[in-house]
């Protein structure tokens, strides 16, 4: 995927950014251009090599039909893993770092369950506000809605899921 100045992109695990600029820079005596993206949470900005992009999963905003299936996938249980705690947070970290909105979807899903039903260790508690700032942001930016419109309809499905 191309993005031009202006453009918003989901870049993991960091969340959408705004593509500032497009800049040339020469590397190791190889000219390279970069996106050069201020991410929204943050104010950072970062380079992303452009023929990096795709590989280390830059991709546009969620699309409509990805946000049915994120919300989805929040309304319906599932039983959580019984692992250990430190397992469970290297798999729901590897699956924030795929960046795919359907993957974070499962892990605010995935704790927000275990929180109903034990407390959740500090790792998981930063997870579990990562993953749900990470899906809220997106939602919001491509739907156009507001934070809070967005969070109290994530809440609800939560709600809803833990009382199954």
């Amino acid at each position: 995927m191309t993005f031009t100045k202006g453009d918003k992109a989901y870049y993991p695990p960091h969340g959408v950014g705004v593509i500032r600029k497009i800049e040339t820079k020469v590397v190791a005596g190889t000219s390279m251009k970069f996106y050069v993206i201020q991410f929204l949470s943050t104010g950072a900005t970062l380079m992303v090599p452009i023929d990096a992009g795709a590989r280390t999963g830059m991709r546009g905003l969620i699309t409509e039909n990805e946000i049915k299936k994120v919300y989805k996938i929040l309304k319906t249980p599932k039983k959580v893993s019984t692992t250990t705690w430190n397992r469970r947070y290297r798999d729901y970290s590897d699956k924030i770092k795929t960046g795919e909105p359907e993957q974070i979807a499962s892990v605010l899903r995935d704790l927000s369950t275990l929180q109903s039903q034990k407390n959740l260790s500090d790792g998981e508690k930063t997870m579990f506000k990562k993953a749900r700032s990470l899906i809220v942001e997106e939602i919001c930016l491509s739907q156009k809605s507001k934070e809070l419109d967005v969070s109290e309809k994530i809440d609800k499905m939560l709600l809803v899921q833990q009382s199954v």
